[in-house]
């Protein structure tokens, strides 16, 4: 199976991309719900346990293992790729969201001013800026971190009014950051359930970059250049959901975030 590791919800709209542009795969989504949110935590603790769930991903079969949590990404990431998998299996694979974003990025930018709106971990970590200026060094970056926007989510307050007060907030702070911004990267994946108002405050002619979307077409492009993985890996339209924390709780916001419903069960994480 691919594994599609989250610290909770939010890798749930990469996941709905995924079946919906690969959906022959078989999936494990995992969701570290007990133990978030890991955006305030530091980089030694979302690095131990990122590898915990990417090994108890490994220890279900999966073979191919997606980071779909951008502080994970951040923090934890190239540690794993670099130490960790030569030593567990030179074989496995880790894949996040930031560099398929920064891949692409180009595509998307006329002025070369792009912005990126994250947690504040995310932001901190300056993964974004880092990995975008590798691959385009042309590039400006401007960040903003917007603290309320995953509460709002979680909390189920995304559609109401009060909501339109910390977007808009956030997207003029960036703008006023500089105002040739032209693409803007949500860099969180509980953002998309709040692009509707994203989209009424954010100038129309500025491009908006959904990780999901991008997520699934770079790990297309991915298996395409690697058949060996790819036949690796099982092809019946399976879905299966694990957390660490209560499946009826997962299970009632699991929904909002994938687009349909979703039974979890309980990750038995002391095999």
């Amino acid at each position: 199976m691919i594994g599609v590791f989250d610290s909770g919800y939010g890798g749930l709209t990469v996941l709905k991309e995924l079946t919906k542009q690969l959906p022959e795969y078989d999936y494990c989504y995992f969701g570290d719900n007990a133990r978030s949110p890991y955006g305030s935590r530091s980089f030694e603790t979302v690095y131990r346990y990122t590898l915990e769930c990417v090994k108890y991903l490994f220890a279900k079969g999966c073979r191919l293992v997606i980071l779909a949590c951008n502080t994970a990404s951040a923090k934890a990431l190239r540690t794993i790729q670099q130490n960790d998998l030569p030593l567990l299996d030179p074989f496995l694979r880790v894949l996040g969201v930031i560099i398929p974003i920064a891949e692409v990025i180009g595509q998307y930018t006329q002025t070369g001013h792009v912005g990126v709106l994250g947690t504040v971990g995310t932001v901190q970590s300056l993964s974004y800026p880092i990995e975008i200026n590798k691959l385009n060094p042309q590039i400006r970056i401007f960040q903003e971190a917007c603290p309320m926007w995953v509460p709002l989510v979680e909390n189920n307050e995304y559609q109401k009014d009060g909501a339109d007060y910390f977007v808009s907030q956030h997207i003029d702070n960036l703008l006023r950051h500089n105002s040739d911004i032209d693409a803007m990267v949500l860099a969180c994946t509980h953002y998309p359930l709040l692009m509707d108002k994203i989209r009424k405050y954010t100038p129309p002619d500025i491009h908006i970059l959904l990780q999901g979307e991008i997520i699934a077409q770079s790990l297309s492009d991915y298996l395409r250049r690697h058949p060996e993985m790819d036949k690796q890996l099982s092809k019946n339209g399976i879905r299966i959901f694990q957390t660490t924390d209560s499946p009826e709780l997962f299970d009632r916001y699991a929904t909002i975030f994938f687009g349909e419903e979703v039974k979890s069960e309980k990750a038995n994480t002391d095999q």
